[in-house]
């Protein structure tokens, strides 16, 4: 049976485009349009999708005033936001995932090269992935703030278990589809003075990771950056691989551990690639690394991690099924073996805290 979809558009050529793209697939079938958020929200408040196709800036009601709406009024749709606005304002797009959207995709500014098949694949590819992924959660105000607090708390914790986590470490995250709002419970939960550098691959294209990383660096008492060419790593920072290019860590001359970053083909068709970052680490002498799989479509760092486990001491967290928005990468990960423990989302951070420990 074709999956019900929605498709939110002003522009009515863009809405015939959108649609006539969708149904061209038998997975999905369009069973309604709207012209604006207003619209929307009425068809989202009577009605169930599949999924939402979305543009933002509409009159009388915006994509984002509609997300808003929807989270205010606790209505789950899974969304995936597409507009000419995701590539150059990277802001907005950051925005609407914050707000609930799934995933997003960059609508050409002219109908014509909506009907390339580059957009068409995309289309159709990231709608699959949403249209079957776990309806979104809403977080209170309350909860979001709660996590600095769990972090400060969580450091005291595992000092007293400081001596079990010696050596040098270091964390390399692995994440996808639903990453940036899963993010958001596992960042700003570690603490400024964790022992060990971070290291974290967001399926993402160029443009929007350094957005990520402002959001996350905001919320989070750990320092939070887009990896830069030649950054030598830091106890107590995340370094965010930048968008469309690989991230590996090479040692310097001087016996340092550095960003290198690779311009190769897409790999598990994606650019930043996880399995890069996990196989570089194979070089290193950190005496214990803590990989972390979370959310995401296919399974990127399934293959380094494997790579890594037979040359170092590892340590996997793979996120549960049940708190995952996709339950891809991890699953890969958990099947192929890897998995030394599957958490819930809001129990990552601790578990990190624990196996790497914090400074005194």
């Amino acid at each position: 049976m074709a999956k019900k979809i929605l498709v939110v558009d002003d522009s009515a050529l863009m809405r015939r485009v959108l649609c006539d793209i969708i149904d061209t697939d038998e997975r999905f079938q369009v069973v309604a349009r709207a012209t604006n958020g207003l619209e929307a929200l009425d068809l989202l408040s009577r009605n169930q999708y599949d999924a939402v196709v979305l543009d933002v800036n509409m009159p009388k009601m915006t994509g984002l005033e509609l997300l808003e709406e929807l989270q205010k009024r606790k209505i789950p749709a899974r969304v995936m936001v597409a507009s000419t606005d995701t590539r150059e304002g990277a802001k907005t797009t950051m925005d609407a995932l914050e707000l609930g959207a799934l995933d997003f995709i960059h609508k050409p500014d002219s109908a014509v090269d909506c009907r390339a098949d580059i957009f068409r694949d995309r289309l159709l590819k990231v709608l699959d992935v949403v249209s079957a992924s776990r309806l979104p959660v809403f977080d209170s105000h309350e909860k979001i703030m709660e996590k600095q607090a769990t972090a400060a708390k969580m450091a005291d914790f595992a000092r007293k278990f400081s001596s079990k986590t010696s050596g040098t470490k270091i964390v390399a995250i692995a994440s996808s589809t639903g990453g940036p709002k899963a993010l958001q419970s596992v960042i700003p939960r570690l603490p400024a003075e964790l022992d060990a550098p971070v290291l974290l691959v967001q399926h993402m294209p160029k443009g929007f990771t350094a957005s990520l990383a402002e959001r996350l660096n905001d919320i989070s008492s750990i320092r939070v950056k887009e990896a830069a060419e030649g950054d030598e790593l830091q106890s107590g920072t995340v370094y965010i691989a930048m968008g469309g290019m690989h991230m590996n860590v090479v040692t310097s001359p001087g016996g340092k551990y550095t960003i290198h970053y690779t311009d190769g083909p897409n790999r598990e068709g994606v650019k930043p690639c996880a399995n890069y970052m996990y196989e570089s680490l194979t070089a290193s002498k950190f005496d214990k690394i803590v990989c972390v799989v979370l959310t995401g479509m296919g399974a990127d760092g399934t293959v380094g991690i494997r790579t890594l486990k037979t040359h170092k001491n590892v340590h996997v967290i793979t996120q549960n099924q049940a708190t995952c928005t996709v339950y891809g990468m991890p699953r890969s990960a958990e099947n192929a073996g890897l998995s030394n423990q599957v958490v819930a989302l809001d129990e990552i951070a601790q578990e990190i805290i624990l196996n790497v420990g914090v400074k005194n």
